[in-house]
């Protein structure tokens, strides 16, 4: 199988498109019909540039209304497929796609439907090439792909074939063991979408959500599953209607493309126990630390702010201006270091969260798996420690199991530390990264490609200035949670993050504790300056949850927000103030609760949003 994209998918000129493509190493592209009627380029021209580049042009799409039509626009269709025919012989192209007919004049008459196709593969006949028969999601006859695969065996004709999209089954709830009944001989094409799962118009749906396999909820692996499985070896094509892509750089998302096809055919020869090319996603066990470039004028605040929170210095690099805090088994580094990456880190950022150590299952692996897919991998100081570039130039350190006690006691001078107390901070719970509107989709592919996570569904945050969509990421055992949010609101939280620290990064930082009331008294008692929570709000929770007069009061006193799930989990929760106005932390405590307190963000956001002028006390 080879991989191509749609020039639709792209951003830019059919120029910036071809380019882009070829950049990205794909192997083939298809040519959108509205791009090539919009270049200046002749179709010879354009086959010149697509061949300089390596690439070769393997559909033309989509030839529209043709089956089923009255006279004269019967005629007229297929006077329109020749000219399109002659354009592809000048492009070089040897493939052509037939959607079903969306006119309110085609006609149902299947014999007329047959025979009409009949003499489409009869004019592909004449000049070698061959027609893919597509059956579009909102066609006004042919909607299903099992339909059009009874049709294309009733015409019969060797150029005239199948071509499956997988948005427009997926999106019909064809099941993807249809695809079994299916000769593989017979297909022409397969193009590929995800897209979020939406109860909306078909064509609106399409037209506007479509995204990378990786990127939505729809089934496109277990698409390619079968399509595997029946041996069809043919191109895999990305064929992307998304308004962020529009918008986007094309080289991004061409990127994006060629990591997504190639996590897709190695998740589908998993299934089928074939051969892969790549290691399997990384398990995450857990996060060992989460690291901070410090800027020097903020290394005494971020000190103070830290201790407060529980945590003691428990090591100092014995080489480096980098010191290791904990409270238990909770780890963080600060890295004052003028030189290096965390110099360069802070200059964009400023004093903010450089990089994270997750603890998996096989980090060699984790490795070749992220070169494998396109991922910018960094040797570092400590062999044993190797890192993937992560969200705004951050680094993803990778470390085995049981390796993180013997870097900590070869590169640091560790002093004992007492266990931490009860009501103290436990663990890690969370992080929440910052991105631009148009890398949002981007980096969920990141984690969805490289390593064993899911998403829960992704959710609207109301901040006071905007709209903000928020996605969670985490693996199965809770041991990992990242949530990821966007928004193109100038004013809200996440904006003013990104403009600040000049791209995209680590916002937040939440840990757990089993004693959440208990923590609250402790940081307050340390000089954590946290987030006043209004009364008003207070007020409806003691209702809206039942809660006792005792249970009110201490939310009260600690500015602690709650929710409850379905299930009657409950999860409770607050928040410092901004640090330089910039990352803050977050405490929760989790009964059997899995989400992050949705319904409180609004709260939360207008609360960060009345006091952000103000510095952290």
């Amino acid at each position: 199988m080879t991989n191509a994209i749609a020039s639709v998918s792209l951003s830019g000129t059919l120029e910036d498109k071809i380019r882009a493509a070829a950049a990205a190493g794909f192997d083939e592209i298809e040519i959108f019909d509205v791009d090539f009627l919009a270049s200046p380029l002749s179709a010879r021209e354009t086959r010149t540039l697509i061949g300089d580049l390596g690439l070769s042009c393997s559909l033309y799409q989509p030839f529209r209304d043709l089956e089923g039509m009255p006279d004269p626009l019967r005629a007229r269709a297929f006077d329109r497929l020749r000219q399109k025919f002659d354009v592809m012989a000048e492009l070089g192209c040897d493939r052509l796609l037939l959607c079903s007919n969306c006119s309110p004049l085609a006609s149902d008459d299947r014999p007329r439907i047959v025979a009409d196709l009949r003499e489409v593969g009869e004019i592909a006949a004449e000049r070698d090439l061959l027609v893919g028969y597509e059956a579009l999601a909102w066609a006004t006859h042919v909607w299903d792909h099992r339909v059009a695969w009874d049709i294309v065996r009733a015409v019969d004709h060797p150029h005239f074939g199948l071509l499956l999209d997988s948005f427009h089954s997926l999106a019909r709830a064809v099941p993807n063991e249809s695809i079994r009944e299916i000769d593989p001989a017979k297909i022409v094409y397969v193009q590929l979408a995800d897209a979020p799962v939406l109860d909306m118009n078909r064509l609106y749906w399409s037209r506007h959500f479509r995204n990378l396999p990786g990127q939505g909820g729809l089934d496109v692996e277990g698409y390619v599953t079968e399509l595997t499985r029946i041996g069809y070896t043919g191109p895999l094509s990305l064929e992307i209607f998304n308004d962020r892509f529009r918008s986007t750089s094309a080289a991004l998302v061409a990127r994006d493309g060629v990591r997504s096809l190639n996590a897709l055919r190695d998740a589908a020869a998993r299934n089928l126990g074939q051969p892969t090319r790549m290691p399997g996603k990384a398990e995450i066990l857990g996060v060992e630390f989460v690291e901070f470039a410090v800027a020097p004028e903020d290394r005494s605040a971020l000190e103070q702010t830290i201790a407060a929170m529980g945590f003691v210095c428990a090591g100092r690099h014995r080489s480096k201006p980098v010191t290791l805090w904990r409270c238990g088994a909770t780890n963080l580094v600060l890295n004052f270091a003028d030189d290096g990456f965390a110099r360069a880190y802070r200059l964009t950022h400023g004093t903010a969260i450089c990089a994270i150590g997750l603890v998996v299952d096989n980090s060699a692996a984790a490795i070749r798996r992220a070169e494998a897919l396109g991922g910018k991998t960094e040797g570092t100081d400590i062999p044993s420690m190797p890192a993937i570039r992560g969200v705004g130039g951050s680094l993803v350190y990778v470390l085995d199991q049981g390796s993180a006690e013997t870097i900590w006691a070869s590169e640091f001078d560790l002093v004992p530390v007492e266990p931490a107390g009860e009501g103290a901070i436990e663990g890690f719970d969370h992080l929440a990264v910052a991105v631009h509107n148009d890398e949002f989709l981007s980096w969920q592919l990141y984690w969805r490609a490289l390593f064993d996570v899911q998403v829960q569904e992704a959710q609207d945050v109301i901040d006071p200035n905007g709209l903000v969509v928020s996605q969670a990421i985490q693996n199965a055992s809770g041991t990992f949670r990242l949530t990821m949010n966007a928004t193109d609101a100038r004013d809200a939280l996440s904006s003013r993050f990104l403009s600040q620290t000049f791209g995209a990064g680590f916002q937040h930082l939440a840990f757990h504790t089993g004693d959440l009331p208990a923590l609250a008294r402790a940081v307050r008692a340390g000089g954590l300056g946290c987030l006043p929570i209004p009364a008003n709000y207070q007020d409806d929770a003691l209702a809206r949850f039942g809660l006792s007069a005792e249970e009110s009061a201490v939310l009260r006193e600690l500015d602690i927000l709650v929710d409850e799930d379905a299930r009657g989990n409950r999860y409770r929760q607050f928040y410092s103030r901004a640090f330089n106005k910039s990352f803050f932390f977050e405490f929760v405590e989790r009964s059997g609760y899995e989400g992050y307190g949705a319904p409180n963000a609004p709260i939360r956001l207008a609360a960060q949003s009345r006091y952000r002028v103000e510095p952290l006390p």
